[in-house]
């Protein structure tokens, strides 16, 4: 869907592009597209793989102030990116896209049924109503809405550890000592029963401003 977006539009912007590997694959661009990433270890990694393509990247913003004129943009990409809806649409040209795919409240929430005493997973707000209510609210029309939760496995006990340890926040206090009994439990049961199967939650959204 991002590609044939891409192809049409004469200008964009790919918010959150970590080290822009995912853009890149979308190559070639319109002649004025940006990219967006403030976390500065990904910076330098993002000009070096984008800039060559000719895509302009944007370090210094929040998501409600993009350095970016009212109305420049045929279309926005965000995966997995935080985004002000306000923003969006003032951003976007009329009939502008903004094409989105977030991770949803439920992601690999097994982990935390097996880990934690109470549940909590900070984000479990952010479900497919609310992201589309939030859009239909500032003006934007929904031109596609899909939900899926993949399966996910995990085989061993340490790539459990190395993903709680990368993504800080599906347990904010995740810590081997902390969590050593309960994943003990874990061990046991991947060891006798085979992989530990949990399901991501991914929200796709094809949203556009009115013309």
């Amino acid at each position: 869907m991002a590609r044939s977006h891409v192809r049409r539009a004469a200008s964009m912007l790919d918010q959150d592009t970590g080290g822009g590997e995912i853009l890149a694959s979308l190559a070639p661009f319109p002649t004025h597209t940006w990219a967006s990433e403030n976390y500065p270890p990904n910076i330098p990694v993002a000009k070096a793989r984008l800039e060559p393509l000719g895509v302009q990247i944007i370090s210094e913003y929040t998501i409600s102030s993009i350095p970016l004129p009212d109305s420049s943009l045929d279309l926005v990409l965000n995966r997995h990116g935080g985004y002000s809806e306000k923003e969006l649409f003032r951003l976007l040209k009329p009939g502008g896209i903004f094409l989105t795919q977030q991770v949803g409240g439920k992601n690999n929430i097994r982990l935390n049924e097996l880990l934690q005493n109470q549940v909590h997973f900070p984000y479990s707000y952010w479900t497919k109503d609310v992201i589309t209510h939030q859009l239909l609210v500032a003006g934007f029309e929904l031109l596609s809405v899909k939900e899926e939760f993949p399966e996910a496995q995990f085989t061993d006990i340490g790539a459990v550890v190395f993903c709680l340890r990368i993504i800080a926040w599906q347990i904010e206090d995740f810590r081997v000592e902390k969590y050593r009994d309960k994943l003990l439990t874990l061990y046991n049961d991947i060891q006798a029963h085979g992989p530990l199967k949990v399901h991501e939650h991914r929200i796709l959204v094809e949203a556009r401003r009115p013309i």
